[in-house]
């Protein structure tokens, strides 16, 4: 604010500082609420980054089981362990961990897309609140 902050407008009395100060408060509190939603936007997409590792991950480890026959031996790595495993029990495996996989990244794209509509309302309310603070200040506001 410059010199001629709320206080030295005229006309405008302690009614007008108070109504902007309230309004600043409001909208304090909605650019927190509209910052924690975009931190939860930013996890949810780590998340699905990081499953979408694994799926690429698994369809490989597919797609090699794919290559071998009833001969080969497979090992699982238990630990620090390698154990061997049944090929038909490694193939279910993987097949399973797929259908997981798959389903958790669907599940993330709902959460994604449900935290983009939240930041675009919130959006929305912080742009409101923030002409109705220039107009509690007596600042003229562009008609959008």
């Amino acid at each position: 604010m410059g010199p001629r902050g709320p206080a030295a407008l005229p006309g405008r009395g302690g009614a007008g500082r108070a109504m902007a100060e309230l309004v600043q408060k409001r909208l304090q509190g909605e650019l927190e609420k509209y910052q924690q939603l975009q931190k939860d936007l930013s996890k949810c997409l780590s998340a699905r980054q990081k499953l979408e590792a694994q799926l690429t991950e698994n369809n490989i480890v597919k797609e090699e089981l794919g290559l071998l026959d009833a001969t080969n031996t497979v090992y699982k790595l238990i630990g620090p362990v390698l154990v061997k495993q049944d090929m038909e029990e490694a193939k279910a495996t993987v097949s399973k961990r797929l259908d997981y996989i798959s389903g958790e990244i669907k599940r993330y794209e709902l959460q994604l897309q449900e935290s983009e509509k939240k930041a675009e309302e919130q959006r929305e309310v912080l742009a409101r609140l923030q002409q109705e603070y220039q107009r509690a200040q007596g600042k003229a506001v562009p008609k959008a």
